[in-house]
């Protein structure tokens, strides 16, 4: 396909992969663990989210491809650390999708009740949709994700506007209830919030001139999620005040008291269908990773060798892992630690790939500033480096005892703008 991204199309693309759904409940998991004082993550996060992003369209101006960090893993580190960076990926989805539906499920129940029964309902009809969406071959043109980005963007710049007049000082004290660890923790947790950044070097290959677009739509797109993503933080910390830390529905409790009228209901609608789109394209995109997985020998290809197969392990083991004896905020640090490992290979790589000068400065800001992330996880990252090991340690066998790779037809994604 003829690249044909523009600077203003692009921007939108890139907002859109980070400004997702995370919005409508992380600035109360964040108030929980860090009280006001989250307010200064979503501050660092914001000054990370510059060198992370420049050094991700660093890499895709140079090397426009649309396999992105795993390409960029693979030409630095070899083929197992692509694979690494794979599995990563593929097996923190069916973990995260039972949080991001717990995100949306918070926004129904409270407009029309019936509590955890009405989450979980949520969740089920939401995975049940984007699984048949993607059984038969049903995408959301990238238009449409486009409209549900903007969409986001005015509910929270609404959101911002209305709570104004009700902010109060004194919702900054006590401003660090849980002390600097917290700040730390609720760090972790806003990871979740700011993944995307690598899908900047994905879309590379897509515009007219990547060498001279992509640095400036990162930018752009850096600019105005840091203005969005701080000023909601801050209206809801001073709005709210300590029932944040409990709200299951930020976003409609502050549209509820700045404008009040049914937006519980408007803000539920909204919710369900961002999460949908959500979803689905996370259900497209890594059930086609698996099958490039297997096809490349990281994953056995009778369980992951077809879109089909690998869709069906998705949406089965995300229905398992709601099951599991977790929390949200647990959950989703064991999500945000996978993708925190993929930032970490990836500005390894680009230290090893980019030439000297200020694009491998930055590289190095930004690598330094994910081991710490990485670190401030805690033991939830255990799990991103067991899933790395595991690629790995299955290479070696499969290596070992001389399996051939299965010779399976690749499935790309298409773009549509």
């Amino acid at each position: 396909m003829t690249a044909r991204l523009s600077v203003a199309q692009g921007t939108a693309l890139s907002i859109g992969a980070v400004l997702g759904t995370g919005l409508i409940s992380m600035p109360a998991l964040a108030a929980a663990a860090a009280g006001p004082a989250a307010l200064l993550a979503w501050l660092a996060l914001i000054l990370l989210s510059a060198p992370l992003a420049w050094t991700f369209a660093a890499l895709g101006a140079r090397y426009p491809d649309g396999g992105g960090v795993a390409t960029y893993a693979g030409m630095a580190f070899g083929r197992r650390a692509a694979a690494a960076v794979g599995w990563c990926f593929y097996f923190a989805v069916p973990l995260g999708t039972p949080v991001a539906a717990s995100f949306v499920g918070g926004y129904v129940a409270g407009a029309i009740g019936g509590g955890r029964v009405t989450e979980f309902l949520t969740f089920l009809g939401v995975v049940a949709t984007a699984y048949g969406m993607n059984w038969f071959g049903l995408r959301i043109s990238g238009r449409v994700q486009l409209v549900l980005t903007g969409t986001l963007a005015v509910l929270l710049v609404v959101t911002v506007i209305a709570a104004l007049p009700h902010l109060e000082r004194s919702n900054l004290t006590p401003f660090r209830p849980h002390g600097w660890s917290g700040v730390g923790a609720a760090a972790a947790i806003l990871v979740w919030g700011f993944a995307g950044w690598e899908a900047l070097s994905s879309l590379s290959a897509e515009y007219r001139d990547p060498r001279r677009d992509v640095p400036r739509a990162t930018m752009l797109a850096v600019a105005v999620v840091g203005v969005l993503y701080l000023a909601v933080a801050a209206v809801s910390v001073l709005a709210l005040g300590p029932a944040l830390a409990h709200s299951r529905a930020p976003l409609a409790d502050l549209l509820a008291i700045g404008v009040g009228g049914p937006v519980r209901a408007v803000t539920a609608v909204v919710a369900v269908v961002l999460t949908l789109g959500a979803v689905n394209a996370y259900y497209a995109g890594t059930s086609r990773l698996g099958v490039a997985l297997a096809r490349d020998g990281a994953l056995p290809a009778r369980v992951f060798g077809g879109r089909r197969r690998s869709l069906t392990f998705i949406f089965v083991t995300s229905i398992g892992c709601t099951l599991l004896p977790l929390t949200v905020s647990q959950a989703a640090l064991l999500v945000t630690g996978c993708f925190t490992l993929v930032y970490v290979i990836g500005t390894a790589a680009a230290l090893r790939l980019l030439p000297r000068g200020w694009s491998r400065v930055v590289a190095g800001v930004a690598f330094v500033a994910v081991c710490g992330l990485l670190w401030l996880n805690g033991w939830p990252a255990l799990l991103s480096l067991g899933f790395a090991v595991g690629a790995l340690v299955y290479q070696v066998v499969a290596d070992r005892y001389g399996r051939k790779r299965p010779h399976l037809p690749a499935e790309p994604i298409p773009v549509t703008v």
